[in-house]
Order: structure tokens, then C-alpha cells, then sequence
């Protein structure tokens, strides 16, 4: 069952990346009481993800901030360590990242993909949502192969 808007985020083990290294947080705990948009991509330094998706929100970050979001996020199916990697060579300061290294959250919340024929096995579909006080507020899901309704610009659409 894919989570709708209306559904608290479940509770699964994220790890965020930090200055000081990889730090372990709880999804039902780190979304609550701010409100968040969290964005999905099927890979770092995938040639989507790492051309558009992650610039626009690094782009639109004070927009977002403007209407209303605390915090902007990414989560991928990577280890911390990817991520960090992908974050610094993007200068990527204003955007958090969530490592979902073993897809438990993708699974968890519905939005789990198989791209074992692009040899990427289990990763997360492409998608945006906006997040407040854990309860999902807006849910935007990409259609295989496509970027238009997960881009920092639809999201603001949806503030």
C-alpha cells in the first residue's frame, strides 16, 4: 500500500548526514513538529537526480523557506557516505540528506522501485512530498522516466 496524503510517516531507521559524520534518526521522529519537503531520487549521482532535481531545490531552497518549509530533504536508497559525497560535490548545504541505504523507508511508505534491469536493484521511485508534523500534507509520484511533478517548481506550486 502506497502512503497518501493524510498518513502519518511511519517509523523506520534513516541516517542523516552531518558535518561529524553519518548520525542515525528515526523517520517518525525527525519529521515531527516542522514542516518538511522531503524529495526522493532513484540514485545519487544518477544524471537526472544530480542535473535537475537536487539543483532546483538548491535553487528554489529560499522559496521554499519563504512558504512555509523549515527544512528541505532528499532521500535516496544509498549509504550516508554516497550521499555526502553527492551533497559536497554539489555544494549542497541547504538540503538534508537521508540515506535509506537499505530501502526500508522507500518499502515502507510504498514507494519502493526494481531497477535490477538497470543493474540499480530496489531503489525509491522518483517522488516529492511535503511533510508537516510527521502527517503527509502533499504527494506528488513520478511516472517511470519522467521529472516534472517531484521538481522543487511543482512543489511550490503546491504551498
Amino acid at each position: 500500500m502506497t502512503i497518501s496524503v493524510g498518513d502519518t510517516l511511519p517509523s523506520v531507521r534513516l541516517t542523516k548526514v552531518t558535518a561529524d559524520g553519518p548520525e542515525p534518526v528515526d523517520s517518525g521522529d525527525y519529521f515531527k513538529g516542522r514542516r518538511v519537503a522531503l524529495f526522493a531520487v532513484p540514485g545519487a549521482f544518477t544524471p537526472t537526480c544530480s542535473a535537475r532535481h537536487l539543483p532546483g531545490y538548491l535553487d528554489k531552497a529560499e522559496e521554499l523557506r519563504a512558504r512555509g518549509v523549515a527544512e528541505i530533504a532528499c532521500t535516496a536508497v544509498n549509504d550516508a557516505f554516497v550521499l555526502a559525497a553527492w551533497a559536497k560535490q554539489n555544494d549542497a548545504e541547504g538540503v538534508t540528506m537521508l540515506a535509506d541505504g537499505n530501502g526500508d523507508f522507500a518499502s515502507a511508505l510504498g514507494l519502493e522501485m526494481d531497477g535490477s534491469r538497470y543493474g540499480m536493484g530496489k531503489r525509491s521511485q522518483r517522488y516529492a512530498m511535503v511533510v508537516n508534523d510527521g502527517v503527509v500534507e502533499a504527494l506528488e509520484v513520478e511516472a517511470p522516466g519522467e521529472f516534472r511533478v517531484s521538481s522543487a517548481e511543482h512543489v511550490l506550486t503546491l504551498l
